[in-house]
Order: C-alpha cells, then structure tokens, then sequence
C-alpha cells in the first residue's frame, strides 16, 4: 500500500496517524441493486493522518483510483424540506452580500445542479457546472437554457472558463490533493480580483468534538478545520474574507477573493499573507487536543453505539437507521453491524430497493414502517429529527426516534 506522507495542503513532511478503519466500502452512495453486488463491494482503508504544520487531516490510505463518480453516484439532499431551507437561504445570503445579480456563476462539484440552479434563478444569473455524475434527465427548469452542465471533474483543462463567483459545495473534502487544486482554481481566476470564491465542507472541527466517526468514511478523503482552511486558500494566493460554520455547525464555509499577483504559493514562507487573521484561524493548539480528545475517545464511542443496538435487539425490537447514505455506511461499517439491524430509510426513491455496501442492508420508503413497527429508529443526523419526527406521526408510527451524538 502506499502512504501518503507528505501533507498535501502544505506539503510538510510526515503526517501522525491517530484513527484508523480498515475494509470500509470506497463508495458509499452508488446505487446498488442488488444484495449480493453489495455484500461483495470493494474496500479500502482509512488512517487519518494530523499534520502539525497547518491542522490538515487526511486518510493517509487514500487511493482516488478506487472511487467511482458516474451516473450511479447518488448523494442529492434535495428532498429534505429541512436542507432546502438551508439551501435557499444560503443561495439568497450570497446572492444579497455579493451582488450577484445577472452575472456568470461556475460551481465545482454541482451534482446535480439544484444549488447552482438556485442562484440562477434567485439572481437572474447564467451558470456552468462540473459534474461527473450529473445526470441530464433529472433537470427541467426554464432557468436550465442559461447553465451549462460539464460531466466531467474539474480540473487544469477548464481555466479558461471565467465567472464573477466561484462556488464549491461539499466536494473538496473527496479530493486529496487538496493544495493542487486549490492552486488550479487560482490560476483560473487569473487578474480578475473582484471574483468571488465560495467553499463549504464538512467542519472537522464538529467530527473531532462530537467523536462523530459515522462522519469518516473512505470517500472523505480531507478534513479542515477553520484555520486549516484558510491557511489553504491564503497559501495559494487568496485573501480570506469570512469563515463561518453553519447547519448546527457541521458545515464549515469560507469567502475569498484572489489577491492580485499571487497565483501560486509561497506568498512568503508560511503563505499567510500580511493580514490580520480572522477569529479562529489560529487554531493549531486547539486542533491538537481536540486530535487527542477524537483519538482518546472514539473506542468507547463506538462501544456505546454497539450496546444501544444489542440492547434494543435483545429487548425483541427491530432497528432500522433513518437515512441510507455515508453516514449510515460508516456507522455500521465502523461498528461491523450486519443482521442487527435490518433496513435503512431514506425519504430519497431513487434508494429505494437499493443495498448499502459491504454491509447489505436495504434501503426503504418510510411507509414500508408501517409494516416493520421498529422499536428503534436511529436518525444519522440529528438535525433532521424535527422531519422525521412529522413523517413518523403522519404514518402513524411510535416508534422511538434518536439522533447521532
């Protein structure tokens, strides 16, 4: 196996192994259609690196050529009520604080373009977006004839595309060479200082402190931290305008703009620009205690969760997860919980009758509760147990409803 040992955001040599999964599934969202394809799926394994030198964490075990991005690639939050109330007021916020109104939008990392189309509709704005698993067929709106959408990964080929904002929404997390890319996007900017760039990841920050290891899994390849993060954008030549968490602070976000004549690194030995640093990007001591803390305390989160699911089990009762996505194959990867429990909801029919890998569970309709009557439902996200709350009481379903922490 080859070990990445040199930190990719900074290139600092070594990077200290605090946790590690082994034969996790290198997919976790690929629609799969049938149980045995999914109890056969390939794996890998994680060993999540801490540099000391900028507080990137990265899986030390990585290998992007075991990933797949194509049309069965199925990770569309879009039909939670509760995420597309995020959704919309983070498309308008931009949309207000930069002036986007009739302007040229790229988003890296689209998906299936509902943020994109978004702040193309909200903002009479045209856009183009990259996407390997974007799927035609699952768009139509009257906004679609002003977006382009490139079904492939963005990459140095596509610098000369040029926009007035550069949005990214939870993809940089699934690339590794984290500084390489953060160079290219850069360097497609060129001398346009007043193009915005906009970033949102998942907040290593919320993993470490709430021991969330459902939140690690193989396809999450790169973790940051606020002050890693920015750390990230100022060595490749931006100016960090705002750092900010959101969504019960598991998302991290960042605003920048190109500074004018620094298109690559080392704008000085550290790469940190002569500015003043916003609150929380000096944050290296801070991420090695809560390193530590993750590293102290995640046995014992996982035995917990174990024993919450035998208990229920021994008490006679189903268990079933609410949500069929990463965190649910990490959950049960991680635990190496089979036959324990028995399905997985998702309120997404495109899952429906689809398996999680490795571990084989189904993935159902939340009306197929009806039938099963679990004594417990575990929700992968607590933020959404106000909505699953309402769909239990509407089927009619008392079972006991509770969150990951």
């Amino acid at each position: 196996m080859s070990w990445i040992q040199i930190c990719p955001s900074c290139d600092a040599q070594g990077l200290d192994i605090f946790y590690s999964v082994d034969n996790v599934p290198v997919n976790s969202v690929l629609l799969l259609s049938t149980r045995e394809e999914a109890l056969s799926f390939p794996t890998g394994n994680i060993a999540l690196g801490f540099c000391h030198s900028c507080g990137f964490i990265a899986n030390t075990a990585f290998q992007q050529e075991l990933t797949e991005y194509s049309s069965r690639y199925e990770s569309t939050q879009a039909y939670s009520p509760t995420f597309n109330a995020f959704a919309k007021r983070l498309a308008l916020g931009l949309i207000e604080k930069y002036d986007l109104q009739g302007k040229d939008i790229i988003e890296i990392g689209c998906g299936q373009g509902e943020f994109l189309i978004q702040l193309c509709e909200l903002g009479d704005n045209r856009g183009i977006g990259f996407d390997p698993a974007y799927l035609d067929e699952r768009i139509d709106v009257a906004s679609k004839e002003r977006i382009t959408f490139i079904k492939d990964f963005y990459s140095e080929k596509y610098t000369s595309y040029q926009s007035d904002f550069v949005c990214c929404k939870m993809t940089l997390e699934h690339i590794i060479d984290t500084g390489e890319f953060i160079g290219t996007v850069r360097r497609s900017i060129g001398e346009r200082p007043e193009t915005i760039v906009y970033f949102q990841i998942p907040n290593a920050n919320y993993v470490l402190e709430e021991i969330a290891f459902w939140d690690v899994y193989y396809e999450h390849c790169s973790y940051f931290s606020k002050g890693s993060l920015g750390r990230l954008f100022r060595r490749n030549g931006f100016d960090v305008l705002n750092l900010d968490t959101d969504y019960n602070d598991q998302y991290l976000m960042i605003e920048a703009k190109p500074i004018a004549g620094a298109t690559t690194k080392s704008l000085n030995g550290s790469g940190s620009h002569a500015m003043t640093l916003l609150d929380g990007e000096d944050d290296l001591a801070l991420l090695k205690e809560q390193v530590d803390y993750f590293a102290q305390n995640v046995q014992s989160r996982h035995a917990k969760w174990k024993q919450i699911v035998q208990e229920a089990r021994q008490n006679g009762g189903q268990v079933v997860l609410w949500g069929g996505g990463s965190k649910a194959v990490a959950f049960l990867t991680t635990l190496g919980i089979m036959e324990e429990i028995g399905y997985a909801v998702d309120i997404n029919p495109l899952k429906h009758g689809t398996f999680l890998p490795v571990t084989g569970q189904e993935v159902i309709a939340p009306e197929r509760l009806q039938e099963i009557q679990p004594a417990l439902i575990i929700a992968m996200n607590p933020i959404y147990c106000p909505e699953i709350q309402q769909d239990l009481d509407r089927l009619g379903i008392g079972s006991r409803l509770i969150g990951l922490e």
